[in-house]
């Protein structure tokens, strides 16, 4: 008799976690490894928050299962200066990460939940994991890796149309560093209000936005949205485990069921983190100055990544913003099927092999076909705290220089220049 659940017997760790801790054991023994399999954040956490940590790291009592409202106070200001969005307190709860939250949502939803694919890798198996079968919604390279209403619609076509349904939605966008438009979100918040779907807004990366001009859906669809945010991509503070969702009144219901499944399960967030984050996103103008000093060197790398994979041919769209591409290698296909590689995943075995270069097949962990040669490429393997002494010692009046990411993200930079080697090493054998 199996001690686990039959619809778990083939579950299995979160691929990104899995390659990476496979990898920091590889460089521990002395190996070089161009790691674009994991999207860590380079950079040191934002300063203000490590000094109101040494502050408060005495903070032992467990605290309110929502979060302290010091904090929540300050998550609300924070959205309203970045985002324009307006909140409330009682509208917020702070658990350990996001990912928590998501989880604890996904467990109590009574109705459908639907996952566009390409899509960030914990999605589907929370929603297994939770009870669920997921349906997946089909995006595509041809559509900038968008989810588009038609597409959405066709998803929900046969379902009861007033049973509630979610839809998980990252944006901007992991794996492919895609945003949307004001156009773009209106167009599928009416999908949405039309057939009773409920939008989780996964918005980790919204700060990360190159251009600072990352746009919600909550803008437009503000009774149907739950925002979810955290530190651990624009703070850098992955580890630190401090994560949000914010609830529109008309959700109440679900906020409460979502509460008491924390008070049943995580308690609380970290006390001494939540006085510490409270501090630090109640300093708006040192979180801008961070931020821009990171958002110009992500874009820099982003732009050089995509530049030299595209010409060697590889299909790829330039990202919008966070850390991450998804380039489409369609290009070997043929050298590859000769040397009897026909899976994306056996294409990243032998890059890893041949290359030392480390990135994660689309499928299945993006939910993408087997044989779609699609890849998460994370351009963040670089020293983050030099290159941000360097962004910071030449001020943000002046650009960065040309050779910026070469001389101060160089692990980066030798990294794509040996795919972009191997990508024309297999078309000269052809």
């Amino acid at each position: 008799m199996s001690l686990v659940r039959e619809d778990l017997h083939d579950y299995c760790p979160v691929s990104n976690h899995a390659v990476n801790d496979k990898i920091v054991q590889l460089t521990k023994a002395g190996k070089n490894v161009y790691h674009f399999a994991f999207g860590q954040s380079p950079f040191p956490v934002i300063e203000e928050a490590v000094e109101a940590l040494k502050d408060n790291a005495e903070q032992n009592d467990y605290l309110p299962v929502s979060g302290i409202s010091k904090l929540r106070n300050a998550i609300c200001d924070f959205h309203c200066h970045f985002d324009d969005l307006h909140f409330l307190p009682e509208q917020v709860i702070v658990a350990p990460g996001s990912k928590e939250l998501i989880f604890l949502l996904i467990s109590v939803f009574g109705g459908d939940i639907l996952i566009p694919s390409p899509s960030w890798t914990t999605y589907k198996p929370q929603s297994v994991l939770a009870g669920h079968k997921p349906i997946i919604v089909e995006n595509a390279m041809e559509e900038g890796w968008k989810l588009v209403p038609e597409k959405l619609t066709k998803a929900v076509k046969h379902l009861e149309k007033k049973k509630v349904k979610l839809l998980i939605f990252c944006n901007p966008d992991n794996p492919s560093g895609i945003d949307y438009t004001n156009d773009q979100l209106k167009s599928l918040s009416l999908v949405c209000q039309e057939n009773n779907i409920i939008v989780l807004s996964d918005e980790i990366y919204a700060r990360l936005h190159f251009k600072g001009e990352h746009n919600s859906i909550a803008k437009f669809y503000p009774e149907g949205t739950i925002l979810s945010s955290g530190l651990s991509k624009w703070a850098s503070a992955g580890g630190w485990r401090i994560g949000y969702h914010i609830y529109p009144p008309e959700l109440m219901e679900l906020l409460s069921a979502v509460s008491s499944a924390a008070s049943n399960t995580y308690s609380c967030a970290p006390a001494p983190m939540q006085y510490a984050v409270s501090e630090m996103m109640s300093n708006i103008p040192a979180c801008d100055e961070y931020i821009q000093h990171s958002t110009r060197i992500l874009k820099a790398v982003s732009e050089f990544c995509v530049g030299e994979l595209q010409s060697a041919g590889v299909k790829v769209i330039a990202s919008a913003a966070a850390y991450c591409i998804f380039p489409n290698f369609e290009i070997l296909r043929e050298p590859l099927k000769k040397r009897h590689i026909t899976t994306c995943e056996d294409m990243c075995t032998a890059l890893f092999e041949e290359a030392n270069v480390a990135v994660i097949a689309g499928g299945p962990a993006f939910l993408r076909p087997l044989d779609e040669l699609t890849t998460r490429l994370c351009y963040v393997n670089f020293n983050g705290k030099l290159a941000l002494n360097e962004s910071r010692r030449i001020g943000l009046s002046f650009p960065l220089p040309d050779k910026f990411v070469e001389n101060f993200c160089c692990q980066t930079f030798e990294g794509i220049k040996v795919i972009v080697k191997w990508v024309k090493a297999q078309l000269e054998e052809t």
